[in-house]
């Protein structure tokens, strides 16, 4: 098994004045342990004016610092969101391609699209198109990072003519392919595109059997590949704390899970939010002691003991699940709490799953193979134009943004360098 760190960034108020710049540093500086620590992803979100919850509005800036800061671990964009009101389909191949240049080919490129009121309608995207918006841009923007010219396309959601889309990955023929999967519903769709599931933790083992059973079943049999490559993978998403006493743990990490699951249905199922004024951490010390570990979900096998980490992760290993990720940054957990948990987990926890991992994936790769080769065989993509189809493009020329009387009026430094392209191109003209 394999094992990551989520950020959200969460920020409860009140906001102290400095408050950002030291989560992000922080978050920074843990996501440096990890990557000596030898844990193996760090994935952060993509959302918008979800107020306390999550401050992430520009994983690409906060990965790009974390590639420099770091040399092996793998930087999950968990998730970009799709849908072409937040990101033209075109700049997330530039971004997405770019990060995986910074950071000599360590990208993971999680998609989704968000249900957020705040979100979707800050942004005019329809709630009821953003499914048919998200596979649409999905396939493109990998057809994007792939062709050499994308042909260009004529959708239902955007539209954009032949382009050679730069620049292009290291990893070829492009980062590997993730979902969030809210539903398990999502999960069988993740299962049908080839790519990889990033789902939140699971009840217990016996559904998490049935699902990771679901999902590789419907991989083998129904695969059309979204993308140029497949990605047959299910990462958890579960709470985290980790210390030698049990009670410990609860103390330092359940609280802050908690305050995820409050604040994440504040903003996706009951709260009544007035921007830059609502309280989200004082509504929710109102009800935390009414709050029982329920509302955790399946999410607290990975707070408390080694020992305690250990059991459940097995169980969850021995279920077919590929990647465990931590939920630490939640609430008012403390950096150095944080820190110790990830060291503690590193030492005592992290060699036992790690030991056998090059061979578990070696064993899956094998089995899986025959299944991989009739999957890009099902897949029609999207036809290269050929030379004679390729559009010229001519440049517009400096009468388009400059008349000859705009010209007389420039510095004359300026104005030579006009006259100087003017000369460049009869040259050009005359080859």
């Amino acid at each position: 098994m394999k094992f990551g760190i989520f950020y959200e960034h969460q920020l409860p108020r009140p906001w102290e004045d400095g408050a950002e710049l030291k989560l992000f540093q922080d978050a920074l500086d843990q996501v440096e342990l990890a990557d000596r620590l030898g844990i193996d992803y760090a994935w952060e979100v993509e959302h918008h004016f979800l107020e306390e919850y999550s401050h992430s509005s520009a994983p690409e800036v906060f990965l790009a610092a974390a590639s420099q800061r770091t040399r092996r671990i793998r930087l999950g964009h968990g998730i970009v969101l799709m849908p072409p009101g937040y990101n033209q389909p075109a700049r997330v191949a530039e971004r997405i391609a770019t990060l995986d240049l910074v950071s000599r080919g360590r990208v993971d490129w999680g998609t989704g699209e968000s249900a957020s009121r705040a979100e979707l309608e800050g942004y005019g995207v329809k709630p009821s198109e953003r499914r048919a918006m998200w596979r649409e841009t999905v396939e493109q923007v990998a057809n994007m990072m792939v062709m050499e010219p994308y042909p260009g396309f004529q959708g239902q959601y955007f539209s954009m003519p032949t382009r050679n889309v730069l620049p292009k990955p290291v990893q070829k023929p492009h980062p590997p392919l993730w979902v969030a999967c809210s539903n398990r519903e999502t999960i069988h769709l993740a299962a049908q595109l080839g790519i990889g599931a990033l789902t939140f933790a699971f009840i217990d083992p016996a559904e998490a059997r049935q699902w990771v059973d679901d999902y590789y079943e419907t991989f083998k049999r129904e695969c059309v590949p979204i993308g140029h490559a497949v990605n047959a993978n299910i990462a958890m998403v579960t709470g985290f704390s980790c210390h030698t006493d049990r009670a410990e743990a609860q103390r330092r990490g359940a609280d802050g899970f908690r305050f995820f699951q409050f604040a994440l249905a504040h903003h996706y199922v009951f709260g009544k939010h007035t921007p830059g004024r609502t309280n989200i951490w004082n509504a929710f010390l109102k009800v935390r002691e009414q709050l029982g570990t329920e509302v955790l979900g399946g999410g607290v096998g990975c707070i408390g003991t080694p020992d305690d980490l250990r059991a459940t992760l097995r169980t969850f290993q021995d279920c077919g699940v590929d990647q465990t990720i931590f939920i630490q940054q939640g609430g008012k957990n403390r950096h150095e709490h944080i820190c110790e948990s990830l060291e503690l987990f590193a030492a005592e926890v992290m060699p036992e799953f790690h030991a056998r991992e090059a061979e578990r994936e070696a064993k899956k790769a094998k089995d899986l193979a025959p299944y991989i080769e009739a999957a890009m065989a099902r897949k029609h993509a999207m036809a290269p134009l050929k030379d004679h189809e390729i559009p010229v493009q001519e440049a517009y020329g400096t009468t388009v943004a400059l008349t000859d009387e705009d010209i007389k009026k420039l510095p004359e430094g300026n104005r030579r360098r006009v006259l100087t392209f003017r000369k460049i191109k009869e040259i050009a003209e005359r080859a």
